[in-house]
């Protein structure tokens, strides 16, 4: 399933970061944009984002959500080489941990953050791209980029520490501040790294698929946005599929009462919105 690591939109203040940098740079490529690369999501790079929904068959809401930023992608002519000190890191997202390795030695390992079951850390082997020094509110005091072509995700400090340990992100892998100043510190640009392990993952929901912790979380999402009042627990049953049709009636989607792709995306942009939410 594949879904953004958070959504930029235009609030007051604005939001800031270098997952927005990363799409000033690829609008300015795609000739949207012609601002300044300063990473600040303003009305000027909202109206870049609404424009380019327009020419490309999107939906023209200035969100940079998942169809967005699976569209706008990476560089095609960005070549990330393999750097020769020999560093490489693994993360684990059963064990929430962090590997730090110099060739097949295990230098040191940080506990980690990762990804919610709606909004599940994408495995599979990737690169560090970008490296930002201090960038300051939930991404805490550093940030690395992975080269996942569908989504501003990165590995980053955090101003939540108490969320180490937990599967709490959209998708980014968080690291307490003074572990990511080290590990920033050691791993140049073209790192790579491989993400393994039985994670959250954005299953398809339906009545009578097996409990789990991502059916809690629908549940406590819907509660919140007030369409569902029953007992939040793992089960799927009739009371939670009529609370999904009638979000989904309210949100233009087809209205199966079923949670696929779609429906997480709306719930996670409704309950991002309600509560004013910048997390990575």
């Amino acid at each position: 399933m594949i879904l953004a690591s958070r959504y930029l939109r235009l609030l007051d203040p604005y939001m800031e970061g270098p997952d927005v940098k990363h799409v000033q740079e690829r609008l300015t490529e795609l000739g949207y944009y012609n601002g300044p690369i300063d990473s600040i999501y303003d009305e000027e790079v909202f109206e870049a984002v609404r424009t380019y929904q327009a020419d490309f068959g999107l939906s023209p809401d200035g969100i940079m959500g998942p169809d967005t930023w699976n569209s706008i992608g990476l560089s095609p002519d960005e070549y990330y080489p393999l750097p020769p000190e020999g560093y490489s890191i693994e993360i684990d997202l059963s064990k929430k941990i962090l590997v730090l390795k110099k060739f097949s030695e295990v230098i040191t390992s940080y506990p980690v953050a990762v990804g919610k079951p709606a909004t599940p850390t994408p495995k599979g082997d990737w690169k560090i791209i970008q490296k930002t020094l201090n960038p300051g509110g939930p991404f805490g005091t550093r940030w690395m980029r992975l080269n996942v072509p569908w989504g501003g995700y990165g590995i980053h400090g955090t101003d939540t520490p108490t969320s180490i340990g937990t599967a709490a992100s959209n998708g980014c892998i968080r690291m307490f501040n003074e572990d990511v100043e080290a590990l920033y510190d050691i791993v140049p640009l073209g790192t790579p790294v491989k993400i393994i392990g039985n994670g959250p993952v954005g299953r398809i929901l339906s009545v009578g698929v097996e409990p789990g912790s991502d059916i809690f979380e629908v549940k406590a999402n819907l509660t919140e946005l007030g369409y569902y009042d029953g007992e939040i627990n793992g089960v799927f049953g009739e009371d939670l599929r009529e609370a999904v049709i009638a979000f989904q009636r309210d949100f233009n989607l087809a209205a199966d009462g079923i949670v696929g792709a779609d429906t997480y995306d709306k719930i996670q942009l409704a309950v991002d919105q309600l509560s004013d939410s910048r997390e990575p």
